[in-house]
């Protein structure tokens, strides 16, 4: 039995390590690739040894403007994330603790329904009123993947709450408003602190609906990189450095969050 456990932890410990190298063998390849020059990258006799270079950094943000996309990715990140959060938990908290079960399989329907079918409606809609190009397009395009997925994530949390600890809040002189904002909430942290970072690494991420409904003065970073490609080439160093930099706030995000993360997504599928 003993050999047959360590056998087992040895072939788990492979594919795991297999399995990390898959997902890791690609970043690293992207970020090798964005300090070499094309020629560098299209040589196999460079892979890993090569004499590093900045330019393709340099013609990122001097040639490009990349620092205006970063913004531009923050403000629709954040707001979509801010304003899911101020419908999606009042939602969520309703659901929970009212049981309104159609209600949440109409969300998860939502959810479910692939985003692009409501690209179009939604292009024509901003068209007739003028909001293409703004910010104000691309928040509420994201919200509609952002919202549904925060009240589910939300629900279970909720629902594991004792209702003695709002009873003991109404006691003490709060309304339910106040036993929300004040009791509720604050007992959540890691289940909002998990639904706020996802929502966000999805705006950040969304390519679909930016490049429909964005324009010169709101393109994020994701419609940006095909200030690297054209018909004749693509420049492969410059797509790979601004791949990087769309990717190191996310992955510091991550980093600096998981625990969070890690505990909110196990609580809730133990809750839930």
């Amino acid at each position: 039995m003993t050999k047959r456990k360590k056998t087992t932890a040895l072939i788990m410990g492979g594919l795991t390590i297999a399995v990390l190298l898959s997902f890791a063998f690609p970043f690293f390849w992207m970020l090798l690739a964005s300090f070499k020059t094309q020629s560098q990258i299209m040589s196999t006799d460079q892979l890993l040894l090569f004499k590093p270079t900045m330019d393709n950094y340099t013609s990122v943000f001097k040639e490009h403007d990349f620092l205006s996309y970063i913004l531009n990715s923050l403000i629709i990140g954040l707001g979509s994330t801010l304003f899911a959060l101020l419908l999606g938990l009042p939602a969520a908290y309703a659901i929970a603790r009212h049981h309104l079960h159609k209600l949440g399989l109409i969300i998860l329907v939502a959810r479910i329904i692939p985003g692009i079918t409501f690209l179009i409606p939604w292009f024509i809609l901003f068209s007739k009123i003028n909001l293409v190009d703004t910010y104000t397009a691309l928040i509420l395009s994201h919200m509609l993947v952002g919202l549904p997925f925060i009240i589910w994530i939300m629900i279970s949390f909720f629902e594991a709450l004792p209702k003695e600890i709002e009873e003991a809040g109404l006691i003490d002189g709060c309304n339910h408003h106040q036993v929300f904002m004040r009791v509720i909430l604050p007992i959540s942290g890691p289940g909002v602190i998990t639904a706020s970072l996802l929502s966000f690494i999805f705006s950040w991420n969304n390519f679909m609906f930016s490049i429909i409904l964005a324009g010169d003065k709101t393109k994020p970073l994701p419609v940006a990189v095909f200030n690297f490609m054209s018909y004749s080439e693509i420049n492969w160093g410059a797509l790979m450095a601004a791949a990087c930099i769309i990717t190191l706030p996310v992955l510091i995000i991550a980093l600096l969050a998981q625990r969070y993360v890690v505990s909110g997504l196990a609580a809730g599928a133990v809750k839930g």
